[in-house]
């Protein structure tokens, strides 16, 4: 097949799932793909060194030829700003594309932005290429519910938006069941809706055993080590588990929490285990893909956490795919589909978001244990990802998606 890939963000951005490893992927399995793309600027919202904004830029990247056009850089809080972003590009791309690019016999659109969406469906009218729409966030949803974006009128804008492209898409991929709901609640049909799960970057995937210079260099000797592994910020609430280690703290001395990483809810958080007087919480800094792994891996259990919210209750956080391809048992502290997830496939232990008590009695319960039983949930969580999440069962699905909307073009 001749497959063209919409997106905002491409290689050198971050954009594992529907990137160039997805792209280069499929060239391998005899197809050919083309990207039309921007210049790249997230997260920063600077222009990448080594691009210059042109009105069309062709570079071909591992065998991919990549168009980047014209956008207005910005990723930072403004609404006004991101959402100048946002449109520019997807004019741009809707205003030349169509005269660039080479045949195709379908469409794969990464929705991070709605506004793709415009590119999309101007190819389907002037090249009759129909799409597939990626739904990674549900719009306007996603962007009302992290504060961003609060104007009645303008969230009513995007609802129509989304609903004008749902209809004009071929299929729209999910990658939570919930969505499904959602979508055909606002009219999309349900033989129209594909899911496929997300997976995890092969280079997180580490399943060897305790590395014992590792445990002792990070801190972990001689402790049950729950950890947290990721951004630290407004969405995650990691208040909660503050709240939990200091109830478990004088009772159970030798758990202690671990965060990693980076956020802007950091600081808050030590200075919380400060006031706290907490000696049970570990702060380590933010470590490069590469080192994430191994790290997660010499863990007892691994703690997924978000905020008591309607709409993380319809997706699934991509540590949570991480987390069972790393074969260590996971505590899944989020409503619904990503608990749904970990419970199927006998992993962990789900709990509610926001409740220190009884996220604190789920770490007893692992802590309780034996390490066989623990060794066993891991195990269970890394066949899961092998046979439902992994990369290569993900491309099979879409191209079978690809191949029936090609079909019927």
């Amino acid at each position: 097949m001749r497959l063209l890939f919409i997106g905002h963000y491409f290689q050198p951005e971050p954009n594992f799932f529907y990137g160039l490893p997805f792209a280069k992927e499929l060239v391998r399995r005899g197809h050919e793909v083309q990207v039309i793309t921007g210049f790249p600027n997230y997260p920063g919202g600077k222009i990448y060194a080594g691009y210059k904004i042109k009105p069309l830029q062709k570079e071909v990247m591992d065998g991919v030829p990549v168009y980047r056009f014209p956008l207005y850089p910005s990723h930072d809080s403004s609404a006004f700003g991101r959402m100048l972003c946002y449109s520019s590009l997807a004019l741009s791309q809707g205003l030349m594309a169509p005269f660039v690019i080479k045949p195709a016999d379908v469409a794969y659109v990464d929705q991070g932005p709605a506004t793709m969406g415009f590119p999309a469906t101007i190819l389907k009218w002037l090249r009759r290429i129909p799409f597939v729409l990626i739904v990674q966030d549900l719009w306007p949803d996603s962007v009302t519910s992290s504060g961003m974006f609060e104007s009645k009128i303008g969230e009513k804008i995007l609802h129509g938006w989304s609903n004008f492209v749902h209809r004009r898409a071929s299929k729209l991929v999910i990658i939570a069941p919930g969505m499904k709901k959602v979508l055909m609640e606002r009219g999309v049909p349900e033989e129209k809706i594909e899911l496929i799960y997300n997976w995890c970057d092969n280079s997180l995937i580490s399943r060897v055993g305790p590395d014992k210079n590792l445990i002792d260099q990070l801190g972990f000797t001689g402790k049950f080590n729950v950890v947290y592994g990721g951004n630290m910020g407004k969405a995650q609430s990691l208040g909660a588990v503050i709240e939990a280690a200091s109830l478990l703290q004088n009772d159970y001395p030798l758990i202690q929490f671990v965060f990693i990483g980076s956020g802007v809810d950091v600081e808050y958080l030590k200075s919380m285990v400060a006031n706290k007087k907490l000696t049970n919480v570990l702060f380590l800094p933010h470590k490069p893909v590469s080192q994430i792994g191994p790290i997660l891996r010499q863990a007892d259990v691994l703690l997924v956490h978000l905020r008591k919210d309607p709409l993380f209750a319809i997706t699934i956080p991509s540590k949570t795919q991480a987390y069972l391809a790393l074969g260590k048992p996971v505590l899944i502290a989020v409503e619904g589909d990503a608990a749904d997830l970990v419970t199927k496939a006998e992993a962990g232990f789900a709990c509610n978001p926001e409740d220190p008590k009884m996220l604190a009695q789920t770490v007893i319960r692992f802590y309780q244990m034996s390490p066989q039983q623990r060794e066993q949930m891991g195990k269970n969580g890394a066949v899961f990802y092998d046979k439902e999440l992994a990369f290569n069962v993900a491309v099979d699905k879409y191209l079978n998606v690809f191949q029936s909307v090609a079909g019927h073009k």
